[in-house]
């Protein structure tokens, strides 16, 4: 199986961007959505063209990544032409029909869709018969499949993310990863990647990766100091991740 890959979350400042561009990062995040890490436009293609300036360089470069709550498709048309995104990451209750718009409005941009996990207890936390777990896994799987199964040929991913109340996502909290793995293997069946956010920082994340193998990983307030991103936890976040 091949490298999990990283997202580093909720970049607002181009020195930062350009001060981890060394580091094995695929993905670098910049938040639309009403948040306290929100950027504008303007400041998006500021940090795109840092971004912009190593690939031309002929230096592997992440993919920037939109992070956005219903956008409304003029909200997309408008930001595209300032900030040309690689990826746009849907965070809420938007619907396939949505996806599949802008797959053909920007040929080329990869569409992920969050899908937001209400924190459980694990499932071995209780005690049930054989009979009963293989039942609930089974309706667990159905469950499962007919919310991600209108997306099946409209999304390039599944961003697993603790629930929040207010903002759908973005908690800082883990979820129970023992609910990972039907998720994986519906994205494994309809060739799609899954990628894993909620609560993650250096100490936790290979512990994730070496019990699940997600294709990717995301990461914000995990590799925060006192609300600012840390250059020295991103290093260890992002060392962390790609060791073999």
């Amino acid at each position: 199986m091949g490298t999990t890959r990283v997202k580093i979350c909720g970049l607002r400042d181009p020195e930062l961007v350009r001060a981890i561009l060394h580091l094995p990062i695929d993905y670098i995040g910049f938040v639309f959505a009403k948040s306290k890490r929100q950027v504008t436009p303007q400041q998006t293609a500021e940090m795109i063209r840092v971004m912009e300036e190593r690939r031309e360089s002929g230096e592997q470069t992440p993919l920037s990544v939109g992070v956005f709550v219903d956008p409304s498709r003029e909200e997309l048309q408008a930001l595209m032409q300032v900030a040309k995104l690689d990826v746009i990451q849907l965070h809420s209750h938007e619907s396939a029909e949505l996806c599949a718009w802008i797959k053909n409005t920007f040929p080329g941009v990869q569409v992920w869709k969050v899908i937001s996990v209400v924190q459980a207890k694990a499932a071995n936390g209780g005690n049930v018969s054989p009979a009963e777990a293989n039942a609930g896994n089974a309706h667990e799987q159905h469950a499962i499949a007919s919310v991600l199964e209108p997306y099946k040929h409209t999304v390039d991913a599944i961003l697993l993310d603790t629930f929040d109340p207010v903002y759908g996502g973005g908690s800082g909290k883990t979820f129970a990863w023992d609910t990972i793995p039907p998720y994986q293997q519906w994205c494994r069946n309809a060739g799609i990647q899954l990628l894993v956010a909620g609560g993650l920082e250096a100490d936790n994340v290979w512990e994730l990766v070496q019990a699940y193998a997600p294709d990717g990983v995301d990461v914000s307030s995990g590799v925060e100091t006192n609300g600012v991103k840390d250059t020295m936890k991103i290093t260890s976040f992002v060392e962390r991740v790609k060791q073999q």
